[in-house]
């Protein structure tokens, strides 16, 4: 099993040069090796598709026609190659989309390059890491007392807001927690985060009203700023007024992006600390987010996140996690079953007419969430 630890960098000036001229390289060779690709199932569509050694072959040939692509970490250059092998693998089976042409002026970028030998280290304290053609590089590790001999890649990103960060595969030793034998239902909601079945919620951090004002004024700003350059006849990418705004814009979205990952962070550490079975809806998303009323405060709570972080954290700590359909769970009553209609959404407490029993809207519907997963998993 593999994991990655995600972590900022400090490169100085000659280092930055060096990875923006390595995300340019690796980009030159996946648009050169897709532009081939394409050319030749234009011209024979009954050929099959070329194997990863046949176009990682084809990288010598590239070097000596272009010399400078020798200036780069070679690694680098290799995992372009063998990624764009491996998409097409993936489009085949139906995984993913056609690999598409990479861009310049894409925000973000990043380049992949695997472990030879000892290329990729940290040192005695992980406060410096080393990596190919850079040497050493200041590091701030998220995570204390990595192994190097777990190391197995590292991927070099390149943020909107102008950070550099690294994200270090490793490989992960048995972390099993120990069983604590209970159960949980998670109702997911909007004015609260996530609500268990026993009766304990998450509040909602609510990003997107908190920095509201922020991104305004900046956005205004870098409209503006656009508009003026555009005015002049001056290329976005040399406007100094306008990237200074839209990197403006960039640091508070990933501001945004990192406290609502750190907050799910918490919550799906807390679940999987002390319950065994965890059950939760499965939402579609896609069908709330028509309420235009409630759209923004929906996309906000990054719903899809949560459950893809429980997922492979159930995974890692041994615990069951299971997903139900929500239909009706917040109007059957979870003591008697009792249907007791639909309700607007600002009743938030009501009573059963069969049983009497006075419910929470959002626990009631938890427990019924985590009673139909209880059901299904005697069912199997």
């Amino acid at each position: 099993m593999y994991k990655g630890i995600e972590c900022k960098i400090y490169p100085n000036q000659q280092q930055a040069d060096i990875i923006q001229m390595t995300f340019g390289h690796t980009r030159f060779i996946w648009n050169q090796m897709l532009g081939m690709l394409n050319e030749r199932y234009q011209n024979n569509k009954a050929l099959k598709m070329l194997s990863y050694c046949t176009l990682s072959s084809l990288i010598p040939q590239l070097k000596r026609e272009h010399t400078w692509l020798k200036d780069v970490d070679s690694v680098a250059i290799q995992c372009s190659v063998k990624t764009l092998s491996e998409t097409f693998e993936r489009f085949f089976k139906g995984f993913c989309r056609y690999p598409k042409f990479k861009s310049r002026k894409q925000h973000q970028q990043s380049y992949l390059s695997t472990i030879r030998g000892q290329n990729i280290r940290l040192n005695y304290n992980q406060r410096y890491i080393k990596l190919p053609k850079l040497g050493w590089v200041k590091c701030k590790p998220s995570v204390q007392h990595i192994e190097n001999e777990r190391i197995q890649s590292v991927t070099v990103k390149q943020r909107p807001s102008g950070k550099y960060t690294i994200s270090v595969l490793v490989t992960s030793e048995n972390q099993a927690l120990t069983k604590t034998g209970k159960s949980v239902g998670i109702d997911l909601g909007v004015s609260d985060f996530a609500i268990t079945s026993d009766g304990h919620k998450y509040p909602s951090q609510k990003l997107h009203l908190k920095y509201q004002r922020q991104l305004h004024y900046w956005e205004k700003r870098m409209a503006r700023r656009r508009l003026k350059a555009k005015a002049a006849g001056i290329d976005l990418k040399d406007a100094k007024n306008y990237q200074k705004s839209r990197q403006h814009v960039a640091r508070i979205h990933e501001k945004i992006t990192n406290t609502r990952k750190n907050d799910i962070h918490k919550i799906t550490t807390d679940l999987v600390e002390n319950y065994d079975d965890i059950v939760i809806e499965d939402l579609k998303t896609s069908n709330m987010l028509k309420n235009h009323k409630l759209a923004r405060s929906i996309a906000s709570q990054s719903w899809h996140l949560f459950k893809t972080i429980l997922t492979y954290k159930c995974r890692i700590y041994g615990k069951q996690l299971r997903c139900v359909n929500p239909y009706k769970t917040s109007q059957y009553c979870s003591n008697c079953g009792y249907d007791s209609g639909k309700k607007a959404l600002a009743i938030r407490h009501w009573t059963c007419p069969s049983c009497h029993t006075n419910h929470d809207r959002d626990i009631n519907a938890a427990q019924n969430i985590r009673n139909i997963g209880l059901e299904q998993a005697l069912v199997k």
